[in-house]
């Protein structure tokens, strides 16, 4: 059981997404990518707050919608704890909606569905 401190997250004050979710999507993402275990505490509604400059009450909202979701369990005298590992379907959805944005853009410039496939196969073949 790790702790982690509330450098953990940021937020993008011009983004079109209430903090509250890039804070939920950023612990999904943490999650996925096992930065984030079962068991690890997150840091304090207070800390998170002070250390990105928002209200308290806004940390405080994601906290509980991730609990309410069954990502984050609360234990007494501890804080937010990591309840589960994300399931493949899961980690899925949490791409969905960076693919919409490049199926929405190439669409935009006229790019063919198998062009697009391609150039995507290429990319994730780089990065092994």
């Amino acid at each position: 059981m790790a702790a982690h401190t509330a450098s953990l997250f940021s937020i993008t004050t011009g983004s079109s997404d209430p903090i509250y979710r890039q804070l939920i999507e950023q612990v999904r993402r943490l999650i996925a990518a096992a930065v984030l275990n079962p068991g690890d505490i997150l840091p304090s509604v207070r800390d998170v707050a002070t250390t990105l400059a928002v209200n308290p009450m806004t940390v405080s909202k994601a906290y509980n919608m991730m609990e309410t979701e069954g990502l984050l369990t609360r234990a007494r005298g501890v804080g937010m704890l990591v309840a589960q590992t994300q399931s493949t379907q899961e980690k899925e959805h949490l791409i969905i909606p960076t693919l919409e944005r490049a199926a929405t853009e190439a669409r935009q410039l006229g790019l063919d569905p198998e062009t697009v496939v391609l150039l995507f196969k290429k990319i994730l073949g780089e990065s092994k």
